[in-house]
C-alpha cells in the first residue's frame, strides 16, 4: 500500500484524547496518576469500558484463558489477523498513557475504519495484554508470555501478590465478571503485530521528533538474590560474631554496582524490592531478599555481566550465604525492517518528523517478534517521565501516533508475508 495516498483515512484525535481521559478516571489517584494494577477491580473496570465501546460499534470481544482481551474487526477474508494494541494495567503510581495509549490508539484505528465503512483485506484485532507491568504480580508481561508459549498458564497462575492472592484465582474472577464473553485458548497465528507506546525516555522530545520507529528491544535479565545470615539479639550479639544480612546487602549492592559499571555506558543495573527478615528493631537481620533488573542491547554483554554480578556478590557476602535465582532471561530482539520502513513512510507522508531508535524498556512486542513480523511506534512523553503520576503526552502526539498506526496497519494487512513484504 502506498502510504503517501491522500485517500488514507484520518483518525479522530479529539475522540481518542477523550477516551484516554475517560480511561484515566478508572484507578485515578489524587496526584493525577493512575493505580490500575493487573487483574484488580480497576483493571476489570477498564476492560469493561473498552468492551462496551467495542460492542457499540459491532466489534466482537473475546478473552483467552490467560486474561488477554481481544476485539476484532473482520476483514474481507479470514486468515491470521494483524494484531495491534498494548496493555491497560499500570504501576501502583503509574500515569495516564503507559500502555493504555497503545490500546486506545488501536481502538481508534478500528473505529475509524468502521466509521468509514472500510473493510481491511484481513482481520485486524486489538489486544489488551494481561499484566504487562508486573507491579502486582511479578514478573510482568505474563499475558504475552503465555500467548507466545514462553511460559505456561500453570506457571503464571501459581504466582501470588503481596497479599497471597494468586493469578489463577484472579483469572477465575475475571471469567466470572464477563460470563457472556467467549473464551479461547492462548495463542493463534498472526500476520503481523504492531504496538504503539510512549517512548518512556526523552530522545524524541530532545530531538523535536514526533514518531519513533523502534528497531528492537534491549535484552533484560531479572534475578532474585537471597542473602542468608543468622538472627540474633541486637543488644547481646557481639559485632564480630554477627552474620548480619543487611550489612552483607550493603557490601553486595556496592560490589554489584561496580561490576555492572565495567560493562560500559549502555548497561542498566537496578536493585529493587528489598525485603528484610525478620525486619524487627531489636533483631539482627537474618535474611535480605532483593531483585535485580539488568539490561543491555547486546546479549553477550548481558550474559557476561550477569555472571560478573553473581561473582561479585559471592566475593563480599561472607559470613552470609548467597543464592541467586534467575527469574527473567529475555534476549535482545529486532523488529521487522519492512514495518519500520512503513512507519517512517507514514510519518513522512503525514509531515511528522521521525527516526529509528532502540527501546530501552521492555514491552509485550518482545514476545511477538518470534511469532510474526512485529513493530513498535513510539511517541514522545514529557521529560521522558513514565511510571510516574506526572507522565504526560501531548494530544497532538497522541493523535500522530494513532494515525501512523492506522497507516501502517493497513499496509501490513495488504502485504503478503510469503513474498517478503513484511520482512
Amino acid at each position: 500500500m502506498d502510504l503517501s495516498q491522500p485517500s488514507l483515512p484520518r483518525i479522530d484525535g479529539a475522540r481518542l484524547w477523550s477516551r484516554l481521559m475517560s480511561m484515566a478516571e478508572i484507578g485515578a489517584r489524587a496526584d493525577g496518576g493512575v493505580d490500575r494494577q493487573a487483574l484488580s477491580a480497576e483493571d476489570r473496570a477498564a476492560m469493561a469500558r473498552l468492551i462496551g465501546w467495542g460492542e457499540a460499534i459491532g466489534l466482537s470481544p473475546s478473552f483467552d484463558t490467560a486474561g488477554n482481551l481481544f476485539l476484532t474487526l473482520p476483514g474481507t477474508s479470514g486468515g491470521a489477523p494483524v494484531l495491534i494494541g498494548s496493555h491497560l494495567d499500570s504501576q501502583p503510581t503509574g500515569g495516564r498513557f503507559d500502555g493504555v495509549f497503545g490500546v486506545l490508539a488501536a481502538f481508534e484505528v478500528l473505529e475509524t475504519l468502521h466509521d468509514r465503512g472500510i473493510v481491511p483485506p484481513r482481520p485486524i484485532t486489538l489486544v489488551a495484554w494481561m499484566n504487562e507491568e508486573g507491579g502486582r504480580f511479578a514478573p510482568g508481561m505474563m499475558g504475552s508470555e503465555v500467548f507466545s508459549g514462553h511460559r505456561s498458564l500453570a506457571q503464571v497462575g501459581a504466582v501470588t501478590d503481596a497479599a497471597g492472592v494468586s493469578v489463577a484465582s484472579e483469572l477465575e474472577r475475571l471469567a466470572e465478571a464477563f460470563p457472556g464473553v467467549p473464551r479461547i485458548a492462548p495463542g493463534f497465528p498472526l500476520h503481523a503485530y504492531i504496538e504503539p507506546h510512549i517512548e518512556q525516555a526523552d530522545h524524541l522530545e530532545r530531538e523535536a521528533l514526533v514518531i519513533g520507529a523502534v528497531t528492537g528491544i534491549q535484552g533484560k535479565k531479572t534475578y532474585e538474590v537471597t542473602l542468608s545470615g543468622r538472627e540474633a539479639h541486637a543488644g547481646t550479639e557481639p559485632m564480630e560474631r554477627r552474620a548480619d544480612a543487611v550489612q552483607a546487602f550493603a557490601r553486595v549492592a556496592l560490589a554489584m554496582q561496580e561490576a555492572a559499571l565495567q560493562a560500559g555506558p549502555d548497561i542498566r543495573f537496578t536493585i529493587g524490592r528489598v525485603e528484610v527478615l525478620p525486619n524487627a528493631p531489636s533483631v539482627v537481620p537474618a535474611t535480605v531478599r532483593f531483585r535485580i533488573d539488568l539490561r543491555h542491547p547486546r546479549n553477550d554483554v548481558l550474559d557476561r555481566t550477569g555472571l560478573a554480578l553473581e561473582a561479585a556478590a559471592r566475593a563480599v557476602a561472607a559470613p552470609c550465604a548467597v543464592e541467586v535465582r534467575s527469574m527473567v532471561d529475555a534476549p535482545a530482539n529486532t523488529f521487522s525492517p519492512a514495518l519500520r520502513r512503513a512507519i517512517l513512510g507514514s510519518a513522512a507522508a503525514r509531515g511528522l518528523p521521525a527516526t529509528d531508535l532502540l527501546s530501552a524498556a521492555g514491552h509485550d512486542a518482545r514476545h511477538m517478534a518470534p511469532l510474526a513480523p512485529s513493530a513498535m511506534i513510539f511517541i514522545p512523553c514529557r521529560g521522558g517521565l513514565s511510571h510516574h503520576p506526572e507522565e504526560w503526552a501531548e494530544p497532538a502526539h497522541v493523535a500522530a501516533g494513532a494515525q501512523v498506526l492506522l497507516d501502517t496497519c493497513l499496509h501490513a494487512a495488504s502485504a503478503t508475508r510469503d513474498k517478503g513484504d513484511l520482512s
